[in-house]
C-alpha cells in the first residue's frame, strides 16, 4: 500500500520524487533528496526493508550519518517506502532509478531486476515526469533498452512525453554523503530536453557541481572510462611491483618517490580486485568490443585477476609448502569496512589455499558465521584457539578493527602475506614472523 506524502509548508513546490532501489546507494540518495526539503517515496521489493525505513530507521549500519538522515527524513514526513512502484511512480514527476545491474560470477549481465523495476516504473509513468537511470550500465542501454522498456508499458515517447537521463552514482561506500557533495554530478540525456531538466533537478537536490554532457551515451561512457582507469592502474602498479621486486628494488619506496612527481599516480598494488564495480564495468567496454579494440584494458583485467595466484604461490615459498599448514585469511569481504563479497578475492584465496592442501580459516568482524557458511573454510573468532594457532595470515580487507591487532596472540605465526599494502610491516617482524606482500620477492627474515 502506498503510503501518502505529507505537504510541505516551507516548499509547497517541491518535486516528489520516486527513488526506486533502496540499497547501499539508493537509500542514502533517498534520505540526500528528502534532506532538501523535497517528498521522497522509496521504493523496494523487500517488504521488511520498508517496514524499517517507515519505522524512521536505516537498514544499513555501514553507512556514517544514515540513521540520522533516515530518521529525520521520515520524522519530518519528507520521506515514506512502499513496495507499490507504479503508485509511488505515478505520485512523483521525478523518478530515480538506482536498482543493482547483476553480474554473476562468470562475468555476464543479468537484467532481471533492473528490467523488472524499469517495468515497474514504466506502469506508472505519466506525461511530463523525469526519469533518471544511476545504476552503471553498459553503452547504449539507457536508449537502446530501458527507453523502448518505459514506452511499451506507459504507452508514452521518451524525449517527447516524458524526459529520460543517466547520471551515475559516483560515490563510495561509507562516505556516501561526503562523496555527494565532493564530486560532480554528470548528467546526460535522450535528447535536449531531458539533459536540461536532470541537471536542473540535481542543482536543486546536491550541494555539487552538475555537469552537463552532449548525451546520455557520453554519460555512461563517462562512469565506465573512471572505473575502468582504476583497474587498468591497479594492474600496472601490479605489474611494476612484480617486476620490480625481482630486481632488488624497495617497491614501496620507489612508488613512493615516483608520485612526489605531479604527474604520476601510481596506485597501490594488491592481491586482487573486488567488489560490484572495478572488476566488472571494465568487462561492459569489452562485451561489445572488437578483438584489436581496448587491448590495454583486457591485459589489466587478466593481471589483477591472476594476482591472487600469485601471493599463494609466493606465500607457498615461504613455508615450504602450504600442504596441512594452518592459513588464516582476515577479511572475507572486498574491501575494508564494507559489508559486500561480490567478487570479493577472498573467494579465490580459500579455493586456491584448498587446492594446495591448507587449513583454511577466515575471520570478519562485519559477518555472522551464518553469512560467511558459503566459504569452505573454518570461521573463527581472533580469540580461539583455531586461530591462534595460525602459522600463517593473509590479509584480504584490513578493517579498521583490525588496525591494533597484537600479531603476538597468534603463537605459531611465520608468516604475513599483506594483500592491501596496508598493514606495518615493522610490527609484524616484531612478533617474529616474516613480512610479505605484492612487490616483496622472498622475504625479509627465515620464517621460524
Amino acid at each position: 500500500m502506498l503510503l501518502a506524502m505529507p505537504s510541505s509548508d516551507s516548499n509547497s513546490s517541491a518535486q516528489s520524487v520516486a527513488v526506486v532501489g533502496l540499497g547501499k546507494i539508493g537509500l542514502p540518495l533517498a534520505a540526500q533528496f528528502a534532506g532538501k526539503g523535497l517528498h521522497v517515496i522509496g521504493c523496494d521489493v523487500l517488504k521488511d526493508v520498508v517496514e524499517i525505513i517507515n519505522g524512521g530507521h536505516s537498514h544499513i549500519h555501514e553507512e556514517p550519518g544514515l540513521e540520522e538522515a533516515v530518521g529525520a527524513a521520515v520524522a519530518k514526513g519528507n520521506l515514506s517506502a512502499t513496495t507499490d512502484t507504479p503508485g509511488a511512480v505515478a505520485e512523483s514527476n521525478v523518478v530515480v532509478v538506482i536498482v543493482p545491474l547483476m553480474v554473476g560470477l562468470d562475468r555476464s549481465v543479468d537484467y532481471r531486476n533492473l528490467d523488472a523495476a524499469t517495468r515497474a516504473v514504466g506502469s506508472g509513468l505519466k506525461h511530463g515526469t523525469l526519469v533518471i537511470y544511476e545504476t552503471t550500465l553498459p553503452l547504449g542501454t539507457t536508449r537502446r533498452r530501458l527507453a523502448p522498456m518505459l514506452e511499451q508499458e506507459s504507452g508514452l515517447k521518451a524525449g517527447a512525453d516524458f524526459q529520460l537521463a543517466f547520471s551515475p552514482e559516483r560515490v563510495y561506500s561509507g562516505r556516501i554523503f561526503e562523496d555527494l557533495r565532493r564530486y560532480p554530478k554528470i548528467v546526460g540525456g535522450v535528447d535536449t530536453q531531458s539533459t536540461e531538466k536532470a541537471v536542473a533537478f540535481y542543482r536543486g537536490v546536491l550541494d555539487a557541481d552538475v555537469w552537463p554532457v552532449q548525451n546520455v551515451e557520453t554519460a555512461e561512457f563517462a562512469k565506465l572510462a573512471e572505473t575502468t582507469y582504476r583497474d587498468v592502474n591497479i594492474a600496472l602498479a601490479n605489474q611494476l611491483a612484480l617486476y620490480g621486486a625481482s630486481r632488488d628494488v624497495n617497491v614501496s619506496e620507489a612508488f613512493k618517490a615516483s608520485n612526489s612527481q605531479p604527474f604520476s599516480h601510481l596506485h597501490r598494488p594488491g592481491i586482487g580486485v573486488g567488489g560490484h564495480c572495478i572488476p566488472v564495468y571494465p568487462l561492459f567496454l569489452l562485451s561489445d568490443a572488437g578483438e584489436d579494440e581496448l587491448s590495454l584494458i583486457r591485459d589489466g583485467r587478466r593481471t589483477n585477476d591472476h594476482m591472487a595466484e600469485g601471493a599463494v604461490r609466493q606465500l607457498d615459498r615461504a613455508l615450504g609448502g602450504l600442504a596441512s599448514r594452518k592459513v588464516l585469511v582476515l577479511g572475507a569481504s572486498y574491501r575494508e569496512d564494507v559489508k559486500e563479497l561480490a567478487f570479493s578475492t577472498a573467494i579465490l584465496i580459500v579455493d586456491l589455499l584448498h587446492n594446495a592442501g591448507a587449513q583454511v580459516l577466515i575471520h570478519d568482524p562485519l559477518f555472522t558465521p551464518a553469512e560467511l557458511e558459503a566459504f569452505e573454510a573454518e570461521i573463527v573468532e581472533l580469540n580461539s584457539e583455531a586461530a591462534r594457532s595460525a602459522e600463517a595470515v593473509i590479509v584480504q580487507a584490513w578493517h579498521r578493527d583490525f588496525q591494533t591487532l597484537d600479531w603476538s596472540r597468534f603463537k605459531h605465526l611465520r608468516v604475513v602475506f599483506d594483500g592491501r599494502g596496508a598493514v606495518d610491516a615493522d610490527r609484524v617482524r616484531e612478533a617474529g614472523a616474516s613480512y610479505l606482500a605484492v612487490g616483496t620477492e622472498g622475504v625479509a627474515r627465515s620464517p621460524k
